[in-house]
């Protein structure tokens, strides 16, 4: 029997007529023959409700607490979907990450998937039922709860389907698939047919919230078949996989951006052995992912750095850097929240010189001040003032005509 393997995001099962249409889906889904396995997310803003109620209790809430708290979103909608299909008269299973078999580290909110034993999936699957997993969520060694970040449920999803050797991986959300831009930025963004592994995984870091880049990775290590496609219609989706030829002849293929970013300032910093690797292992020991990262040399032995963060890790960079900064003696710390990250993507550009500079140009054009630029084989990033984010993604997506089929 080929298994399926269905994630729903929390739009899909906002309420008891969504997640009817999903139980509509997945029982026809059933039977096609598959073997059918559906991930949950959270309904509609359930998460930020739980994570509101937690701090109306505590600023600072024990990141362990707050993993016990956020797992009951997803539980709830498996349930849900277990008794609406149920209810159509199929059999369905409702299971926790932990019922599941899903194990992994003990980083609380922003733990990794170690292992799956597939073995209770495979033996309800056997018995005809529809399982239903909860996304988002796992167990560590100890046997405490742990959850996999924003867009967790991708990642159960994808890590499931590699597990189960699945035949596709099918993401269910509230777009059609993965497009140029974000078409509520970009009225005009196209979406993408295909898109390879490399390329999605850029876009996916770089902002376009569509799948958690920890998922794409996954797929693309254990080559999972993945298509994202909206719940909401029959729609073609977009299919993400390793080879890309037809979107390969675009130099760029997408144009991504992240407003939830805020940038760090270091002045004075001693230019010594070291330093730079007492900064930065304190910020990774805290599970605080750096990206963009500038060094600029000055007189007297010192140096000034600038790097971005995400925006709800600044609270905990802050005392971090503090403390940091104190040891090594560093002359000044500022902080921006106030910043944004525009990116564009495109395997192409491998093999294509000047697109940044057509990148730079473009936001020169438009009066547009760079802050920082990082860049790889097939991405250029630049940090851009807040306000003017939206704007940097329209020229920069209309520069390189990506509203263009030809």
């Amino acid at each position: 029997m080929e298994i399926v393997v269905q994630k729903y995001g929390g739009t899909s099962v906002a309420d008891a007529q969504r997640v009817q249409a999903v139980a509509k889906r997945a029982i026809a889904a059933k039977e096609q023959g598959y073997g059918v396995v559906i991930v949950v997310s959270a309904q509609g803003d359930t998460t930020d409700e739980l994570i509101q109620r937690a701090l109306q209790i505590t600023d600072e809430p024990p990141l362990r607490e707050l993993d016990m708290l956020l797992t009951t979103g997803e539980q709830m909608s498996s349930a849900l979907l277990a008794m609406a299909i149920n209810a159509a008269g199929t059999e369905a299973i409702s299971l926790t990450g932990v019922q599941a078999g899903i194990r992994t580290d003990s980083l609380h909110t922003k733990a990794k998937i170690k292992s799956i034993d597939t073995t209770r999936v495979k033996s309800e699957l056997a018995a005809g039922k529809i399982v239903i997993v909860a996304g988002f969520q796992g167990v560590d060694e100890q046997g405490d709860y742990t959850t996999l970040g924003r867009g967790g449920s991708d990642t159960t999803a994808v890590a499931l389907a590699a597990a189960l050797q699945a035949k596709m991986c099918e993401i269910y959300t509230d777009v059609d698939g993965v497009y140029t831009a974000d078409p509520r930025v970009v009225t005009s963004a196209r979406k993408l047919a295909e898109i390879s592994y490399g390329e999605m995984l850029e876009m996916a870091r770089l902002g376009a919230g569509v799948l958690q880049p920890r998922a794409v990775e996954c797929a693309a290590f254990e080559r999972v078949p993945l298509v994202v496609r909206s719940s909401f219609n029959n729609n073609s989706g977009t299919w993400v996989k390793e080879e890309n030829q037809l979107e390969r002849e675009r130099v760029v293929v997408g144009v991504a951006h992240d407003l939830d970013i805020a940038k760090v300032t270091l002045r004075g910093v001693p230019d010594r052995p070291g330093v730079v690797a007492r900064i930065f292992t304190a910020l990774a020991d805290a599970g605080i992912n750096v990206d963009m990262i500038v060094q600029t040399p000055q007189e007297r032995e010192t140096c000034d750095m600038l790097f971005s963060i995400d925006l709800a890790d600044l609270p905990r960079t802050r005392g971090i850097i503090t403390v940091v900064g104190e040891e090594l003696g560093i002359d000044g710390i500022l902080y921006d929240d106030q910043v944004a990250k525009v990116s564009i993507v495109g395997a192409g550009m491998v093999t294509n010189p000047g697109v940044a500079a057509t990148m730079f140009r473009t936001l020169a054009e438009a009066g547009i001040n760079i802050l920082a630029i990082s860049t790889s084989e097939i991405k250029v990033s630049c940090l851009v003032p807040r306000t003017r984010a939206l704007e940097a993604v329209r020229a920069i997506h209309s520069e390189f005509q990506l509203d263009s089929d030809a």
